[in-house]
């Protein structure tokens, strides 16, 4: 008996050991891929009318007290349909300011469920963003955890997409 239950112990031991070895699971965000390309071309206000969203930024309480950077916005879904938005910022307003959450009314091609987003800093302030949550129509709010500080000049964020081949459906993992 005692053996048993000294063998149940190691096996445990072995489980949490083996799971603090692995990568986390809560996925960081990452440079755009090359297999996504950002549109862009088109702007949320050359497609006003079309679909509201409304998202909702968060800034780390990790970051600078405000900020200068240019950030622009695209998300979108499995099927291609994106929404681009080329400024959020607002120096004036103070925009992104640390600890703060920052919502904006954005206009644009409609989707299906948004399973992708990426933000793009321009500047040397070094934005944290903390989170991005993004609720639009027909699409249920989907929410992009960030917290690390922005590469300056490139396309970062997540690609939650999958394509199944299959199926051929898409859908949101």
């Amino acid at each position: 008996m005692e053996a048993t239950r000294a063998m149940f112990l190691l096996l445990i031991f072995a489980v949490l050991v083996s799971s603090s070895q692995s990568g986390s699971i809560i996925p960081r965000p990452r440079p755009l891929s090359s297999l996504r390309k950002i549109n862009t071309t088109t702007t949320s206000t050359q497609n006003a009318g079309t679909c509201s969203y409304t998202v909702v930024i968060r800034t780390s309480c990790s970051s600078i007290s405000y900020t200068r950077d240019r950030i622009s916005l695209a998300f979108g879904d499995a099927y291609g349909n994106q929404v681009y938005v080329p400024r959020l910022d607002d120096p004036r307003s103070r925009t992104f300011e640390r600890c703060s959450t920052d919502t904006f009314d954005i206009y644009g091609p409609c989707t299906y469920q948004i399973c992708y987003v990426y933000l793009y800093r321009q500047g040397y302030d070094g934005w944290i963003p903390y989170d991005v949550t993004i609720y639009g129509y027909n699409t249920n709010p989907v929410s992009f955890y960030y917290n690390v500080r922005m590469p300056r000049d490139i396309w970062y964020g997540f690609d939650h997409c999958y394509y199944g081949a299959r199926s051929g459906s898409a859908a949101v993992k």
